[in-house]
């Protein structure tokens, strides 16, 4: 029998309260992976490895993060007794993360994410469920010969590339951005799937994640009264302080911008900054359009926009 690794990174699905009816209560990033591993019933006698790549709130996560993560991933899916891998990690940056890996990981095995809405203390805790059905759909997927990058939380499989996070407190916080999700677990842990409706993943480029620092990109919201002077502060803080890359603008509907800030935002990519425009609607993305000044990032969130810019100004 194969191995499936699990990687740990910390986040809610490993934090620990005093009051288990007071969920909200928690340090997130308290217990390691393999004591996750430990209180699952469900995964006992299973080929299971376990390692702690890093114990973060996936709030803080970074670059430094994601280099470890990405370092260890590859070292693991070259294993030939490797079936695939299991990252638990964060809710509040999972779409950044799994969007990064579905950009770098080639498709050739599964890689699942998967996170907690609550605390390992909670009455209520959805890690553990949430963890073996991830060990099982990695298992059900190399059976399958299935590979690239998915998050498996609440009995759904979601692409990596349409997750993200639309709700601060249910269980069930995560949808496809209006996709339907890949598949629906049964109690089991099975599910019906065609092989061609899944991720198609980039190919492995892992030297992306080598250098210490990224290109530096940030978000924007155009919105009632915007000026366009946050564009200008980050560029006179870009003259005295360091670079700037990147901007992402989370424009409204389908990613228009408020007319005060077209002059400023003109004026960034006439110093060298790329601009690109997301929606910071939940739903439908910004399609290029004839006549864009800026470019359109298609159906990614302002977040997955961001960490998409970073790849191109990487040449990625």
């Amino acid at each position: 029998m194969q191995n499936v690794v699990i990687l740990g990174t910390g986040g809610t699905i490993a934090g620990t309260g005093t009051d288990p009816d007071r969920s909200w209560q928690y340090r997130a990033a308290q217990l390691s992976v393999a004591q996750l591993v430990d209180a699952v019933p469900g995964l006992a006698g299973m080929a299971l490895e376990t390692i702690q790549v890093a114990q973060v709130d996936s709030k803080d996560m970074g670059w430094a993060v994601w280099r470890a993560l990405g370092s260890e991933l590859q070292r693991q899916l070259a294993r030939e007794d490797v079936a695939g891998v299991v990252i638990t990690h964060g809710t509040d940056t999972l779409e950044e993360t799994a969007y990064l890996l579905h950009r770098l990981v080639g498709a050739r095995k599964p890689v699942v994410l998967t996170a907690a809405m609550r605390p390992a203390t909670a009455s209520d805790a959805d890690g553990p469920a949430n963890l073996r059905d991830a060990v099982r759909v990695v298992q059900g997927a190399s059976h399958r010969g299935l590979g690239g990058v998915v998050a498996v939380m609440q009995g759904c499989i979601w692409a990596a590339e349409q997750v993200r996070k639309a709700h601060s407190s249910a269980l069930n916080a995560f949808d496809g951005g209006g996709h339907a999700p890949l598949a629906v677990l049964d109690e089991q842990g099975q599910w019906r799937q065609a092989a061609s409706s899944w991720p198609v993943c980039g190919d492995v480029d892992w030297s992306v994640l080598s250098p210490a620092r990224c290109p530096r990109v940030e978000i924007l919201y155009s919105h009632a009264d915007a000026d366009g002077w946050l564009v200008e502060a980050v560029l006179a803080y870009r003259e005295s302080h360091g670079p700037l890359d990147g901007l992402i603008l989370a424009g409204t509907g389908h990613g228009t911008l408020h007319k005060g800030l077209e002059g400023g935002l003109s004026k960034a990519v006439a110093r060298g900054v790329t601009v690109w425009r997301s929606s910071r609607v939940a739903r439908g993305g910004v399609a290029s359009r004839e006549g864009d000044v800026f470019p359109a990032c298609g159906e990614l969130t302002p977040a997955q926009a961001r960490v998409a810019l970073m790849l191109y100004l990487m040449g990625v």
